[in-house]
C-alpha cells in the first residue's frame, strides 16, 4: 500500500517548504511508502524553486488555473493507494496526518475530512464564513444524507478507488464541495476527524466570499443533479 500527499500551491513561498518538510517527516512515521506531489499553479513569487528544493515530486501548470485544476493535475499523477490533500498556506498541521488517515487505514471509512470545527476552539473563518459553511454543509446533508461540520476543508484522506469514478469538473474552490457530493452520491463512507486550523500569517488568501461562494454552492446543485 503506498500513500500520495498532494500539495497545490499557488504563491506561498514562506511556507511551502515548512509544509513539504513537516509532511516528509510526518509520513515517515506512518510505515507506509509514500510520495509527496507539489503542483505549481503558475507562481510569480518562489514556491517552485522551494519546492524543487524539497527532492519532491513538483509539476507546474501551463497558466494559473485554480486550485481545482491543480488537485485534478495531482489526481492524475499519483500513484498511492491512499490519496491525501493538505494546503500549502500553513493552516493545517502536517503533523495531524496520522489522525485523518486512521480511520481509512483501518478500514473503517473511504474519505476522511479533517474538520476545523469539531475541535470546539474558535476559528476565524476569513476565507468563508462560518455562516456561508453550514448553508453549504446543510445542503450536502439534504442532497446526499451524510452531516458534515467543514465540507469546505482541504485536508483529506481517501482512498483511489473514490476518485476513479469521478469525473471532476471544478477549477477553484469548489472542488471540494464536488467530490464530497459525488463521493457520498456514489455509496462511499465519508467521515471527519477534528484537525487544528491556524489562520494563514504570511500572503493572503485567493478566495472571495461571494464570488467563490456562488460557484461552490452552483457545484453543489451540479454534482447532485448530474454526478
Amino acid at each position: 500500500m503506498m500513500l500520495s500527499i498532494i500539495i497545490p500551491v499557488y504563491n506561498e513561498e514562506l511556507t511551502i517548504g515548512n509544509i513539504i518538510d513537516r509532511a516528509k517527516q510526518a509520513a515517515g512515521k506512518i510505515g507506509l511508502p509514500y510520495e509527496i506531489i507539489v503542483i505549481n499553479d503558475l507562481s510569480y513569487d518562489r514556491s517552485l524553486e522551494v519546492a524543487l528544493k524539497r527532492k519532491v515530486r513538483v509539476f507546474s501548470l501551463k497558466a494559473h488555473l485554480g486550485k481545482g485544476y491543480a488537485l485534478r493535475a495531482g489526481f492524475a499523477q499519483a500513484r498511492g493507494d491512499i490519496i491525501v490533500t493538505i494546503d500549502s498556506d500553513g493552516s493545517h498541521w502536517p503533523e495531524e496526518l496520522n489522525e485523518v488517515l486512521a480511520p481509512v487505514l483501518a478500514g473503517e471509512v473511504d474519505m476522511v475530512i479533517g474538520s476545523r470545527y469539531m475541535n470546539h476552539k474558535h476559528v476565524a473563518a476569513r476565507k468563508l464564513n462560518k455562516f456561508g459553511v453550514r448553508i453549504f454543509n446543510y445542503l450536502i446533508q439534504l442532497f446526499t444524507g451524510v452531516a458534515i461540520t467543514d465540507s469546505q476543508s482541504g485536508y483529506r484522506a481517501m482512498k483511489r478507488e473514490v476518485l476513479e469514478g469521478q469525473k471532476l469538473k471544478s477549477g477553484e474552490y469548489e472542488i471540494e464541495s464536488e467530490m464530497l457530493v459525488k463521493t457520498a452520491k456514489a455509496g462511499f463512507r465519508v467521515a471527519e476527524v477534528p484537525i487544528t486550523f491556524e489562520q494563514r500569517t504570511y500572503g493572503h488568501s485567493g478566495v472571495d466570499p461571494m464570488v467563490d461562494g456562488s460557484k461552490i454552492l452552483f457545484s453543489i446543485f451540479i454534482a447532485y443533479l448530474k454526478g
